[in-house]
């Protein structure tokens, strides 16, 4: 059989990722503070992006002083007329006196007179249209001071031997944002070259610096100290610090034999516990909460629909500047660089295109889940649908993981609150009657209700909840029941009968 070379034609259909496919994938799934940074990125290696901010009066009068510039100066021969542009003419056109430059030198007060200098700071800190509108150094607030700062202090104050402030260092750098130390002991007097005896003296002192609980190790030592500043760390409270797991677990029987008290001791044990800062370290955690911004708002309609809109302040505006492109491209002097230009205003259109596809998907997206929860917009969480992505993606003819990554740390701002774009999406419990199926979120606040409202003689078991929920068309077992008590951190039935054992016989 002989062997000979030939051509052959097949014609084949297959998935190709580009760059600029993968991209626009990547979009969808961004916050918008990760789109903002994105943003900025291509913005800094494609100098045919550029945002488009409106233009505010104070650049349209720069623009119309720099259009006022004579012809001189514009084609940057300022000194040829020396009539025009001496020293002190210079000095005159830009106002350029030692008070003007220095306002607040020593010497302006003899230069100007107290009530001049008067009237100028109140000019300065009440006129209008200057730069220095409304400023006082007394106004600006302090930085906020962190953990180690605080604790830098004390050590300063503390510790007069060099050796010892520098292990009090080594001992605050283990410290982490609630106050507790996470470093080892003797490894920090292996590396300092010292004994462990030393360290713990140096460690004896660093708890005592406010707030109490600083230091600590864990929590039962946090409280401990807390307990002895306020001289309550007594045997009992000893034992109860000691058997914080007992306490998890409300085992309060046990707790009063180990402690050796009776209920209403516990309690006002249990009080004073409750009282303690159990991260004494958080109160300079410095950094507030970043607010949550809607991606998406829904508002009533008059005639009672919704309107769906989309936030305008988590929409980018970029402009793909063709007037540069159009100056430059007939300079550019080798291919390499006529390729460069040609891949940047692709890009740049890509970019543009893909921002308002992202747009155009989200608002769809947030639509769809609009119209199949539009009960629990008017009647709220007992009224969520059961709502899962395929749903969504099938009524609006998208792909299941195009929906995935849209709703992705997105939120949503309805009448009824802030929510995540995840939030309604819940599965599905079957009704036991055979109608329409129940959210779980929806089960969940039914759960919640009926442990609120029952009483201290007849705290409802898991089974009981279960044939609660069936007698109402919820068709639920008493696993899932569990999981989602749990889920709420709410107690079993044991745990809270005891509790309110406990506070019935305190009330006695």
């Amino acid at each position: 059989m002989a062997l000979a070379a030939k051509l052959q034609l097949r014609q084949s259909q297959s998935l190709v990722m580009t760059p600029q496919l993968m991209q626009s994938i990547r979009l969808l799934q961004f916050t918008h503070v990760e789109l903002e940074h994105f943003i900025d990125e291509e913005i800094e290696r494609n100098p045919l992006l550029e945002r488009a901010e409106p233009q505010d009066d104070a650049t349209g009068d720069q623009a119309q002083k720099i259009e006022a510039v004579p012809e001189a100066a514009a084609d940057g021969d300022w000194f040829e007329n020396e009539t025009q542009w001496s020293a002190e003419a210079i000095s005159e056109k830009l106002d350029t006196s030692l008070e003007n430059l220095f306002p607040d030198d020593p010497g302006t007060s003899e230069r100007l007179g107290p009530d001049l200098t008067a009237q100028w700071k109140s000019a300065s800190s009440n006129g209008g249209g200057s730069l220095s509108e409304g400023f006082d150094a007394g106004d600006m607030a302090a930085a906020a001071i962190t953990l180690r700062d605080h604790v830098g202090e004390q050590i300063a104050l503390a510790f007069a031997d060099p050796a010892e402030r520098l292990i009090a260092r080594d001992l605050a750098d283990g410290l982490d944002e609630t106050g507790y130390l996470r470093a080892d002991m003797a490894e920090i007097a292996a590396r300092l070259g010292t004994d462990a005896a030393t360290v713990g003296k140096v460690l004896a002192v660093c708890q005592t610096f406010e707030p109490t609980g600083l230091f600590a190790r864990d929590l039962a030592e946090c409280l401990s100290l807390q307990l002895a500043v306020r001289d309550r760390l007594d045997p009992a409270m000893k034992a109860l610090v000691a058997n914080l797991e007992l306490l998890a677990r409300r085992d309060f029987h046990a707790l009063k034999r180990i402690c050796g008290v009776d209920d209403e001791d516990l309690l006002d044990m249990l009080a004073e516990i409750r009282a303690l800062d159990p991260r004494p370290g958080m109160v300079f955690s410095g950094g507030a909460s970043d607010a949550i911004v809607a991606d998406v708002e829904v508002r009533a309609a008059n005639d009672g629909s919704w309107t769906v809109e989309l936030n305008a302040e988590t929409l980018p505006r970029v402009l793909v500047d063709h007037v540069y492109f159009a100056q430059v491209s007939p300079h550019a002097k080798n291919q390499a660089e006529k390729d460069f230009l040609a891949e940047c205003l692709q890009n740049a259109n890509w970019l543009t295109r893909s921002l308002d596809q992202r747009a155009k998907t989200i608002l769809k997206v947030a639509s769809e889940i609009v119209r199949q929860q539009d009960a629990f917009l008017v009647h709220g969480v007992r009224q969520l649908r059961p709502l899962n992505l395929r749903t969504v993606a099938d009524a609006i003819g998208m792909h299941e993981s195009t929906v995935s990554r849209v709703t992705a740390n997105k939120y949503m701002l309805t009448p009824r609150g802030v929510f995540e774009l995840r939030y309604f999406f819940t599965a599905s419990i079957a009704a036991s009657g055979g109608g329409d199926a129940h959210s779980s979120e929806a089960v969940r606040d039914r759960i919640k209700q009926l442990i609120d409202e029952e009483k201290p003689v007849d705290v409802l078991s898991d089974d009981a909840i279960v044939d609660m929920l069936r007698e109402n068309g919820v068709d639920i077992a008493r696993r899932t029941v569990a999981k989602y008590r749990e889920g709420m951190n709410i107690p079993s039935s044991v745990q809270r009968r005891r509790e309110k054992r406990a506070l019935a016989s305190a009330g006695r």
